[in-house]
């Protein structure tokens, strides 16, 4: 067999933990706005925003 050399990655080595928040939410809006025109969605938006205060305490 032919030695050959270590292979080597171009890309950084990803990182480990959590994303930040508002990060995570940036991500996530596009998306969700698309979900919302597409599906015409405001009474649902309102309510899942509805009970997602309600359980955070607001």
């Amino acid at each position: 067999m032919a030695h050959t050399a270590p292979r080597r990655t171009t890309f950084a080595p990803r990182r480990t933990g959590r994303r930040h928040p508002l990060v995570a939410t940036l991500m996530a809006l596009p998306l969700a706005a698309l979900l919302l025109v597409v599906f015409d969605g405001w009474e649902t938006v309102a309510t899942q925003a509805s009970s997602v205060g309600v359980m955070l305490g607001r």
